[in-house]
């Protein structure tokens, strides 16, 4: 059985294409606030909800009354973006009835819209449109041409949607693969629990640490003078433009030296168990902010802020996903065990106490005298709590 991939590509577009990127990335923008706008204002007056429906019926319309815009782009990928904004709406409403700040759909600046989709791989789109090149590969895009793709490696299953994302001065196509057959990897025999922190990324039951490499604390200081450049420069100005290139190009060295850390450290866990537990970790309320109001001021603000901007620089998100992915290509088993209690509880004897934990890197049973590394003590319960919840699986 197949699975679901990615694949992400680095576009060579000529000068003349990388100008229609641009032009069809702003023209399903304009789309995208147009529709927003035409919700907006139909509540407003009347009270009427407009659906994806009614819009995409629409496009014929709008694509007739402007064939040199809005209708040379491809119809799919149009109400692919209006889908885009039906999803957002659906959020919207879903974090009313649950009680959440909702968050209500917002325009979006022309720094805030930076990808297209085509829903199906034939449809306004073509991967490898050029077949027959003896060393490059194409994909045609509906209004823009046959681009050449920086294709590092090869494509497995079905392509089914075609992506193409502008990062920076970059631009970049993803594909979606259905089909991709798993790659499983020789059983080992071992299990681990893995305990998440900001000393270090990862450490696992059987005592090995796993570096958490601080990107955004190291590139820290350059994107601070970076961003008081920018804060000086003229709104409008082909400096500022320049300045937030600069930034841009700062927070994406960043997301990419965190991506390639956590591919590799995931990696090596699957090479090593075929079990792999690890915490629940609601990373979302973890890094929320503690400041509070004003009539009811946070406490440690300061503090809270320095944790999370830790949490959020170690990518526990991101490496979960990764470590996720790998797991179901290669047949492993990963469980996710409610973290409560595990940094406090005692190995050895189990008892849970807030004394027990002496330092970040201390434990000390106060009962059993039982002394380890906090995290490593950490890691061992968490294992524990992965095969107790396998068992009881299994005996349902």
């Amino acid at each position: 059985m197949g699975v679901r991939r990615s694949y992400k590509y680095l576009l060579r577009p000529t000068s003349k294409q990388a100008a229609a990127l641009a032009q069809c990335l702003e023209d399903h923008r304009q789309l995208y606030n147009a529709a927003l706008e035409h919700r907006r204002i139909a509540y407003a007056k009347a009270g009427a909800s407009i659906r994806y429906g009614e819009q995409s019926a629409d496009l014929k319309h709008i694509r007739g009354d402007d064939p040199g815009g809005q209708g040379r782009w491809s119809f799919s990928s149009q109400q692919a973006t209006l889908r885009r904004l039906d999803k957002a709406f659906r959020a919207f409403f879903d974090r009313v009835k649950a009680g959440r700040t909702p968050g209500f759909p917002r325009f979006k600046g022309r720094g805030r819209f930076d990808t297209v989709e085509w829903p199906k791989d034939g449809d306004g789109c073509r991967w490898d449109s050029q077949p027959g090149h003896s060393a490059a590969t194409y994909v045609r895009l509906q209004g823009v041409g046959h681009v050449r793709v920086h294709q590092h490696r090869p494509v497995k299953g079905q392509v089914k949607t075609i992506t193409v994302k502008r990062e920076g001065i970059r631009w970049y196509v993803v594909l979606s693969c259905d089909d991709v057959p798993a790659e499983p990897l020789p059983a080992t025999g071992a299990a681990a629990g893995i305990d998440m922190g900001v000393a270090w990324l990862v450490t696992t039951s059987d005592g090995e640490h796993l570096a958490n490499p601080r990107h955004l604390a190291a590139t820290a200081e350059r994107l601070a003078t970076a961003q008081r450049a920018l804060s000086r420069k003229k709104r409008g100005s082909k400096w500022r433009r320049k300045a937030v290139a600069r930034v841009a190009a700062l927070h994406g060295k960043v997301r990419r030296q965190r991506l390639d850390h956590a591919h590799n450290a995931a990696l090596a866990l699957i090479g090593d168990y075929d079990l792999i537990v690890h915490e629940d970790l609601p990373i979302t309320n973890m890094t929320r902010s503690a400041s509070g109001t004003i009539e009811a001021p946070g406490r440690n603000v300061a503090a809270k802020a320095g944790l999370n901007r830790s949490i959020l620089d170690a990518g526990w998100g991101v490496f979960l996903t990764i470590l996720a992915h790998k797991a179901e290509s290669a047949g492993r088993e990963l469980i996710a065990v409610n973290p409560a209690g595990t940094s406090r509880t005692c190995a050895r004897c189990g008892r849970c106490a807030k004394d027990n934990r002496l330092t970040q890197a201390e434990f000390a049973c106060t009962a059993c005298g039982h002394a380890a590394h906090a995290d490593v003590n950490a890691a061992i319960n968490i294992l524990r709590a992965g095969l107790a919840l396998r068992r009881a699986s299994e005996a349902a």
